[in-house]
């Protein structure tokens, strides 16, 4: 048993633990092999751009999914270098071993790879999560970091906590420590998913980043309450919510991209490069905002079709094309 043991109340807790477990056992009982296929890529795409979103950059999901395809993306380098580090970090999430301090530094080196000149290395000065002008937390001084991420890692390796409970307590302490000098929002988030992939495999490809990203404002209340307080509980509270939500999204066939009448019915219809008019004709579509909302968007979402000319939303030249996941829906 280690010395160092970070603090929490149970609360509401116990009761999430339940809920939140029925919840993964009976998507993972109704998961299909073809259907998981069909959604890891989307839910890859939406867990990089929401954990990115967080830290500012402005890629959508529609870029993120052209630069995941090698295609030309008009943006800021730094953004799109940040999401080409964060799709390959993700993809390589399955080797890494969440007790492991130097797979961490590895999965560091990597998402901040061309990014900041210490990548895959504990920072050497002082920093903190600043909001505006404002700083919500000053991390301990550098010369105490090596020492609090061993003792982190030793109470990862030997606690008997739930893994919903651990993943959530390893990354509120990992955020207080703030250990790198840039990158400790997006490496928490994606340890937590990995921690949690450990335990039910489906958490690799869930985008609760995506949910985390819509509450950024409760996430970021949320450690500094745990911070005030001394008690992570209102950070394991927050997060086991958006982890359950995430789990009912997944489960309810209506907000599953990809899967409704409406986008099964374009996809009936899509034929080589055609425009938004075109696909309308096609379906005998008179209402452009009906056509948007219930056709064209999800099927984007659901990485079922594609932009022509992604940097370009609104180009007037805008086709829309199947990828190879609708491609697999017309088969």
């Amino acid at each position: 048993m280690p010395d160092y043991q970070p603090p929490f109340t149970r609360n509401e807790i116990v009761s999430l633990l339940a809920e939140i477990s029925e919840a993964a056992g009976r998507l993972a009982v109704l998961s299909d092999q073809a259907s998981e296929l069909r959604l890891r890529r989307v839910n890859r795409i939406r867990s990089v751009t929401g954990s990115l979103a967080i830290e500012g950059n402005t890629l959508s999901e529609e870029q993120v999914t052209a630069i995941l395809d090698g295609k030309r993306v008009f943006a800021p380098p730094r953004e799109i270098q940040e999401a080409h580090n964060a799709l390959i970090a993700y993809e390589q999430m399955a080797d890494w071993q969440p007790s492991q301090e130097a797979d961490l530094l590895s999965a560091h080196q990597q998402l901040m790879r061309g990014l900041i000149d210490s990548a895959g290395a504990y920072r050497q000065g002082g920093v903190g999560i600043m909001k505006g002008d404002t700083v919500l937390h000053m991390a301990p001084p550098a010369n105490q970091v090596p020492r609090l991420m061993r003792q982190l890692f030793e109470w990862l390796a030997n606690t008997d906590a739930h893994p919903l409970i651990a993943s959530s307590v390893f990354h509120y302490e990992f955020e207080f420590i703030h250990p790198f000098a840039d990158g400790n929002g997006r490496i928490g988030r994606l340890w937590q998913t990995l921690l949690l992939s450990q335990w039910q495999p489906l958490f690799a490809s869930l985008p609760v980043e995506s949910l985390v990203h819509r509450h950024q404002q409760a996430y970021y209340l949320a450690i500094n309450q745990s911070t005030v307080q001394t008690d992570s509980a209102p950070f394991i509270l927050f997060m086991l919510k958006m982890v359950r939500d995430a789990l009912e999204a997944a489960a309810t066939p209506e907000v599953t991209p990809g899967v409704t009448p409406e986008v099964e019915r374009l996809l009936a219809v899509i034929a080589g490069e055609m425009s938004s008019q075109q696909l309308m004709a096609a379906m005998g579509l008179k209402d452009e905002k009906h056509f948007r909302q219930h056709y064209r968007q999800p099927a984007l979402a659901a990485g079922v079709i594609e932009m022509t000319q992604p940097s370009t939303p609104r180009s007037s030249r805008q086709r829309y094309r199947l990828t190879s996941l609708g491609r697999s829906y017309q088969a």
